[in-house]
């Protein structure tokens, strides 16, 4: 059994009905899970002594145009190994759980994704614009975004 699959199943494991899809990038496991779970899975990634994962390396968004999804690349510096998680959320009201409380790093980067995609990140303590004027309508890297001018 690969690195990859061992992590998939140490979640699968964990958080039976959680995982949505799975698929392997470059020796990298990609899985997409439930919003709900989102919080606790990643405590369990960071806590577990076999796991570890205590750096997020970034967070970011897409929009697929029927559905917004948040990306997460997580690193684990002492077992040194690499898992993405993706959330998928809807495009008229896009929201997710916040994992500020998991990672201090998620900060900005959370903030940086509402500016841009819209998505609110629920139980962010600062969530606000980053990038763009307090006033700003829109969200510039949504597909549906009109730039005027």
């Amino acid at each position: 059994m690969s690195n990859s699959e061992q992590l998939e199943q140490a979640v699968r494991n964990r958080f039976p009905d959680a995982v949505e899809e799975s698929t392997e990038v470059g020796g990298v496991s990609t899985l997409t899970v439930a919003a709900d779970a989102m919080v606790d899975i990643c405590a369990f990634l960071r806590d577990d002594p076999a796991l570890r994962f205590d750096y997020l390396m970034s967070l970011t968004a897409v929009d697929w145009a029927d559905r917004m999804e948040v990306v997460y690349h997580l690193y684990s510096i002492p077992m040194k190994h690499y898992l993405t998680l993706k959330v998928k959320t809807d495009r008229e009201s896009p929201s997710v759980p916040s994992v500020y409380p998991v990672w201090k790093a998620a900060d900005w980067q959370e903030r940086e994704v509402y500016d841009m995609f819209g998505i609110t990140f629920e139980g962010h303590p600062d969530l606000r614009r980053i990038l763009m004027e307090d006033d700003w309508e829109g969200f510039p890297l949504r597909k549906d975004y009109v730039a005027e001018g």
